[in-house]
C-alpha cells in the first residue's frame, strides 16, 4: 500500500496494518490432552462401562481446616458421576494408598474417604476396583505430568460395576497432596463438577467491544469535527518535505486498499501463518509482543490526541520547533512518552489477572486509527478482499489438518509451541461467571476486516446523503452483530471447537449489502465508487 502523503514513518504504517490483521481465528478454549496410549485410549468404548463422559472437576482441598486453591481434575470414563453443585458434595478426608500405586489389596480399611494413588503399574479401574472393595468413597489419581489425559478400560476389561467417582489430577497438585499427607497433615477434598453457563456475560462484553471498535472507527472523523484534521499523522513531518505547510483543513492521510492488495493480503498472511506454525518459540512471540506494544501506544497516542484536542481546542496553538520533525504540539511530546509508559507497564504484567484490561485498551486503540487510516474504495474491492479472508478463514481452520495433521490457525492461536505465550494482536474478556475461569476472544481480523466494509458504508452513507433506515452502515452494524451472535452460538454448539468466525461476519456484511444494494437498485453504484474521483485525485494504493 502507498501512502498518498509522506507523513509518519512508512515503517509504523507497516507495522499498524500488518500487526492489525494477524489473527482472523475466532475465540478458542483449550483442546484437552491426548488419550494415554498405555491405558488403551483407542478403544475408549471397548467396555460397556467405560462409555460415560468425562467430566470437568473442582478439587476443594483443606489443610488442618484451612482451605488452599482449589484444584483442577478430570473424571474417568467409569464410575460415579459427581454433583455439579457444591452444596451436595461430601467433604471427606483424603488418605495415601498403601501400596500408593493400589494395584494390590491395600493394607489400611479406607472407609468414607478419598484415597490418593499415583498413575501407573495397572489400569485405572484395577485401581478404583481396589480402592472401593477396600470401602473408599473415591478416588484422586495423580498423574505423571501436567495433562490430564480421559482415564478409560483397557480391551480386555471386563464388565466393571465402579460406583465411587474416579478422577485425575495434575502431578504438581498431587505432589502437594502428597507432601501434606507425609508430613502428619491432614487434608479434606471435595469432589464436584460444576457446569459452564451457557451463555457468559463475557460473551455479550466482548461483542460490544466489537461493535464498539467499528463504530467508534466509523465516526471518529465526524466527532473530532472537519477542523480538526488526522494530528497525529501530520505533526511529526520533516519541514522540507512538500506540502509540510499546509493548513489544518487538509485532507486527512488515508491508505486506499487496491484489488491487487486484497489478494496480496491473503497470500502473505497465509505464508506468515505457515511460518507461526512451524517456526512459533517463545523469542518469536516476544518479538510480536513488541512490535504490538510499539504499534498500540501509537494508535492509543493517536486516539488520546485527538479526544483531547476536540475538548481542548486551544492546546492546538502550543507548539514548539523540534529539529528533524518541525513544529510539534506540546500535547503530543506530553502524551508520546505515557503511551509508551502504558504498553510497556502491560507488558510487564501481561500474565497478571487484569492485563486483559491493557490489552483491550492498546487493542481498541490500533484498531481504530488502521481503520481510520486503511479505507476500500468501494464493494468491488472490498468483495475481492473478504471473499478471499473468507476462504482463507475455512481453509486454515478446517482443510489445513488435512494437509498438516492438525489446524494450523487452531495451533497458532492456542500457543502450544510459544511456552506459555500467546499472540497479543486479540481481544479478551474473562469469563465472569464461568466457575472454570478462562478468557472469551476475538482477534483483531474479525473486526477490522469487516469494519472495512462497514466504515465504507458510512463515507458511502455520507456521500450520497443517505439517511439512517435508507443507508447501509446502520444495517451492516446490525449485520455484523448478528454474525458475531452467530459465530458464538456455533461456538458453543460445537463444545468449543474453534470456530472461523468470517465464515459467519462475510455472509451477514458483505451478503447484506450486496441483497441491499440489489433489491435497491444501488448496486453498481456501490461497486464502482469513488472510481472516477481517483481518477482526477489518486489516492494510496496497494
Amino acid at each position: 500500500m502507498a501512502i498518498p502523503r509522506a507523513s509518519s514513518s512508512p515503517l509504523l504504517h507497516v507495522v499498524l496494518i500488518f500487526l492489525s490483521l494477524l489473527c482472523f481465528a475466532s475465540p478458542y478454549s483449550g483442546v484437552l490432552a491426548a488419550d494415554d496410549a498405555s491405558q488403551g485410549s483407542e478403544s475408549a468404548s471397548a467396555s460397556p462401562s467405560c462409555n460415560l463422559t468425562s467430566q470437568d472437576v473442582k478439587v476443594n482441598n483443606w489443610l488442618n481446616g484451612d482451605e488452599r486453591p482449589s484444584l483442577d481434575g478430570l473424571s474417568a470414563r467409569f464410575g460415579a458421576f459427581l454433583p455439579s453443585s457444591v452444596s451436595k458434595a461430601l467433604k471427606l478426608p483424603a488418605i495415601l494408598a498403601n501400596p500408593f500405586n493400589s494395584c494390590n489389596n491395600l493394607s489400611l480399611k479406607l472407609s468414607d474417604s478419598i484415597v490418593v494413588v499415583k498413575r501407573g503399574d495397572c489400569t485405572y479401574a484395577t485401581k478404583a476396583r481396589i480402592a472401593e472393595s477396600s470401602g473408599a468413597a473415591g478416588l484422586l489419581v495423580i498423574n505423571d505430568d501436567e495433562d490430564l489425559p480421559e482415564m478409560v478400560c483397557s480391551k480386555n476389561e471386563t464388565l466393571l460395576n465402579i460406583t465411587i467417582p474416579v478422577v485425575m489430577i495434575p502431578k504438581s497438585a498431587g505432589e502437594n497432596i502428597t507432601a501434606s499427607l507425609s508430613s502428619g497433615g491432614k487434608v479434606d477434598v471435595l469432589l464436584y463438577a460444576p457446569t459452564r453457563p451457557i451463555i457468559d456475560i463475557s460473551v455479550v462484553f466482548l461483542a460490544l467491544l466489537s461493535v464498539g471498535s467499528i463504530i467508534s472507527a466509523s465516526l471518529w472523523d465526524d466527532f473530532s469535527a472537519h477542523e480538526q484534521v488526522d494530528e497525529h499523522y501530520n505533526q511529526l513531518r520533516r519541514k522540507d518535505q512538500p506540502g509540510a505547510e499546509m493548513n489544518e483543513d487538509s485532507e486527512k492521510e488515508t491508505v486506499e486498499i487496491k484489488a491487487v492488495g486484497a489478494i496480496s493480503f491473503v497470500i502473505v498472511a497465509s505464508a506468515f501463518l505457515v511460518l507461526l506454525f512451524f517456526f512459533m518459540s517463545y523469542s518469536f512471540v516476544l518479538l510480536l509482543i513488541v512490535l504490538f506494544c510499539i504499534a498500540g501506544s501509537q494508535g492509543l497516542h493517536a486516539c488520546m490526541l485527538s479526544i483531547i484536542l476536540r475538548v481542548f481546542k486551544g492546546c492546538r496553538q502550543m507548539r514548539i520547533n523540534i529539529p528533524i520533525f518541525g513544529e510539534v504540539t506540546i500535547l503530543s511530546i506530553v502524551l508520546l512518552p505515557f503511551c509508551f509508559a502504558f504498553a510497556i507497564s502491560w507488558a510487564i504484567n501481561r500474565h497478571s489477572p487484569h492485563s486483559w484490561i491493557g490489552q483491550d485498551i492498546l487493542g481498541i486503540s490500533l484498531m481504530i486509527t488502521v481503520l481510520r487510516v486503511l479505507q476500500l474504495p468501494n464493494i468491488k474491492v472490498a468483495s475481492l478482499l473478504l471473499c478471499c479472508a473468507f476462504f482463507y478463514d475455512i481453509f486454515w481452520v478446517f482443510i489445513s489438518p488435512l494437509i498438516f495433521h492438525e489446524s494450523v490457525m487452531i495451533a497458532v492461536a492456542t500457543g502450544n509451541k510459544a511456552g506459555g505465550e500467546s499472540i497479543p494482536m486479540l481481544l479478551r474478556m474473562p469469563r465472569f461467571f464461568d466457575p472454570w475461569g478462562g478468557y472469551q476472544m476475538i482477534g483483531f481480523g474479525d473486526i477490522i476486516l469487516p469494519g472495512l466494509l462497514i466504515a465504507f458504508s458510512h463515507r458511502f452513507d455520507k456521500s450520497t446523503k443517505k439517511g439512517i433506515l435508507n443507508g447501509y452502515f446502520v444495517w451492516l452494524i446490525i449485520g455484523y452483530t448478528f454474525g458475531l451472535s452467530l459465530t458464538y452460538l456455533v461456538f458453543f454448539l460445537m463444545n468449543g471447537h474453534g470456530q472461523p468466525a468470517l465464515l459467519y461476519l462475510v455472509p451477514c456484511t458483505l451478503g447484506l449489502t450486496v441483497v441491499l444494494g440489489g433489491i435497491r437498485g444501488e448496486l453498481s453504484n456501490l461497486w464502482n465508487f469513488g472510481e472516477k474521483q481517483s481518477e482526477v485525485t489518486p489516492a494510496g494504493q496497494v
